[in-house]
């Protein structure tokens, strides 16, 4: 399966086909993959991202599956490359991972129906959806702050194309351990569907991401803490978790809190009845 990246070489942004364990540039140059320098593998317009998706994910919250999915919006601002670090603000605690699969818009898209949406997709890449819960009480309707603050859509490290996500295993590691482990198979809606829904209303351009939801476990992690998400097929991508050099203002708009309802959210639900202590700062 065609696999392309978008580097930084040499001062110049690059596109790049694996071969291996390297990559070669449009121009012929070649480095080994593990040297490169990335970039996301693609330039959305938008990011648009589906709420509760695996069965895993609604019967960890007790949830029960509702009739069509729900959307939230990440900004373009929030994207960051493999091997790119993601940013807990200071005085922010609560920065959860959520391995995911993005799919890539490769046509205009408008008003098709699920069987036609193939047609449309240019393929896939690996994705995190972090979370920082510390605004979930503010920010609970648009999850605006929660899911589109700086740095938290990771997505690479690249481009596969031709790729069947049906029957595909997705896997989060978190220090080499795995934290997360799910299939596309307990997917309540599959990419098609979810492309399809999207576009009846909003027109999806070449480059445009669905995130497609994460499996059960989602959990917080820290400054120093290394994420890996697998996919099956479509490589791993790595980040690591930094604390911001700047707090979140304090002379505007609501505070990070840690409410009852921020706690159950990043710990999985029912966080008080199942023993959990919070996350280390």
């Amino acid at each position: 399966m065609p696999e392309y990246r978008r580097i930084l070489l040499d001062g110049a942004v690059v596109e790049a086909v694996r071969e291996g364990d390297e990559l070669v540039a449009t121009d012929g140059r070649r480095l080994p993959a593990r040297d490169a320098r990335h970039l996301p593998p693609v330039v959305p317009s938008k990011i648009i991202a589906v709420h509760l998706n695996h069965r895993s994910r609604m019967a960890e919250f007790g949830a029960e599956p509702p009739a069509a999915p729900t959307y939230f919006h990440k900004p373009t601002t929030s994207l960051t490359s493999h091997g790119g670090a993601v940013v807990r603000p200071p005085g922010c605690s609560w920065l959860n991972y959520e391995g995911e699969i993005a799919i890539v818009i490769g046509r205009t898209c408008r008003n098709i129906a699920p069987g036609d949406a193939a047609g449309h997709i240019a393929g896939y890449t690996v994705a995190n959806d972090f979370g920082l819960h510390d605004f979930r009480d503010t920010d609970a309707g648009s999850m605006l702050r929660v899911k589109g603050s700086d740095t938290l859509c990771p997505l690479g490290p690249g481009l596969v194309t031709d790729w069947d996500f049906r029957g595909k295993r997705l896997r989060t590691h978190v220090n080499g351990e795995v934290v997360q482990d799910g299939s596309t198979d307990e997917m309540t809606w599959d990419m098609h569907y979810l492309v399809a829904d999207i576009a009846r209303t909003i027109t999806l351009l070449p480059g445009d991401v669905l995130l497609s939801g994460t499996p059960a476990n989602s959990r917080p992690v820290r400054p120093g803490d290394v994420v890996e998400v697998e996919v099956e097929g479509l490589g791993r991508l790595t980040n690591h978790i930094v604390t911001g050099a700047v707090p979140v203002r304090t002379d505007v708009g609501a505070r990070p809190t840690e409410s009852e309802e921020v706690r159950s959210t990043a710990l999985g639900g029912d966080w008080e009845f199942r023993g959990i202590r919070p996350p280390r700062r």
